[in-house]
């Protein structure tokens, strides 16, 4: 799905570590099927201009060496080193409920809860007290000069572009992150807000620890002004954390241009995509059992050649062999959700008369509230060109 919409996508943590046929070879991974279909399936569609496939790597994928296997094995362009659990500050949590693969994991380097190998633990296992183990990741602390080092190494296999993912965090520690990836030429760096992520650790710690996109981008602009007047390297950035319609795209990419160039390149989505890719499988599913219902049959019609609307213009560019895995898979949900925001940006847009998305700016947005004018900088709707205003009257 993403690589017929020409967007980039990224394989996140943990894939080759939870991989059962991975192969490791003194603690490195050197074959992954897990990460050898991602890799594979994205570029079998991609048209090798728009969009592109970024492997993620957390602190434990980083020892196995997930980047060098991506980079040597895999040839891909883009690495994403991850600081953090972005929107969760914390977590990246699994539950598993076999014994043996606990074990395995733990030999991986995750830590396990409770110790599988702890032979009290394994009596209670199998007594039924204990059923089930929780793996963990670790939290993000990243070493200055250890990171610019697998940067350089990594740089030297080939990989064409260096992302930084992180969160919700304190304004240090954007400050942090956005110096130390001035140190090291990053390309870009994903800031995930609070209020995102993809809703796979519903625990009480994602409703109160981090800080919520609107702040973050704030503070993450003011960085990019400072860094801007210093000279220094500015990454592009990528805003993360709950964005789902077109507006709030808009706004973000406006908020982040202050006369120049946007700061603000792109947007990251993860709930949003994969509701279109589940419920376009969804409705697929009920079709097929003569099951969908009534309202919708009659308002869409009973085939996914009538309910997708952009099954035609698919065919014609992959041909209709392809069109049969693009429906069962859902990428062509997926494809039709960004036709969606794609159109819906282009008329916000043509409201502003703003023909592309560098030309959008801070003038076009007002706040509706003061809380909301301190915070972002962007004057109340009641002062918005005041000055232009009378001039125009009074000259």
């Amino acid at each position: 799905g993403a690589a017929i919409s020409g967007t980039a996508i990224v394989v996140g943590e943990n894939v080759c570590g939870m991989d059962k046929e991975a192969i490791f070879s003194n603690n490195q991974v050197v074959y992954s099927k897990d990460l050898e279909f991602r890799v594979k399936t994205y570029r079998e569609l991609w048209d090798g201009k728009y969009g592109d496939i970024a492997v993620q790597n957390n602190i434990e994928d980083e020892t196995m060496g997930v980047d060098i296997y991506a980079a040597s094995k895999l040839e891909v362009n883009i690495i994403e080193k991850k600081f953090g659990q972005g929107a969760k500050s914390i977590g990246g949590e699994v539950r598993v409920r076999d014994l043996e693969r606990a074990i395995e994991l733990k030999k991986r380097g995750y830590i396990v809860i409770p110790d599988p190998e702890d032979k009290n633990v394994q009596e209670a296992f199998k007594l039924g007290i204990v059923k089930s183990f929780e793996r963990h990741s670790r939290i993000g602390k990243p070493d200055p000069q250890h990171f610019l080092e697998r940067i350089d190494l990594l740089r030297s296999m080939g990989v064409k572009k260096i992302w930084i993912k992180t969160g919700c965090y304190r304004p240090i520690d954007v400050a942090f992150v956005m110096k130390l990836a001035a140190e090291a030429k990053a390309d870009a760096i994903t800031f995930d807000g609070a209020g995102g992520g993809t809703g796979m650790s519903p625990v009480p710690m994602m409703n109160e620890s981090g800080v919520p996109t609107i702040y973050l981008e704030a503070w993450v602009l003011k960085a990019c002004e400072i860094m801007k007047k210093k000279g220094m390297h500015v990454p592009d950035i990528a805003m993360a954390g709950g964005f789902s319609n077109e507006h709030q795209i808009v706004k973000a990419i406006a908020m982040s241009n202050f006369g120049d160039k946007p700061y603000v390149k792109a947007i990251a989505m993860a709930r949003a995509p994969i509701l279109a890719v589940m419920k376009s499988r969804y409705y697929v599913e009920l079709s097929k059992k003569n099951a969908l219902p009534q309202n919708f049959v009659e308002k869409y019609g009973s085939k996914p050649e009538s309910f997708f609307v952009s099954i035609y213009e698919l065919v014609g560019r992959y041909g209709a062999q392809n069109i049969e895995r693009l429906i069962e898979t859902g990428a062509i949900g997926l494809y039709t959700y960004f036709s969606k925001i794609a159109t819906g940006i282009k008329i916000l847009m043509v409201g502003q008369r703003k023909y592309r998305l560098d030309l959008l700016d801070r003038s076009d947005l007002a706040s509706l509230t003061e809380r909301a004018a301190k915070v972002t900088g962007i004057p109340m709707a009641d002062e918005v060109d005041k000055e232009l205003f009378e001039s125009i009257l009074t000259k």
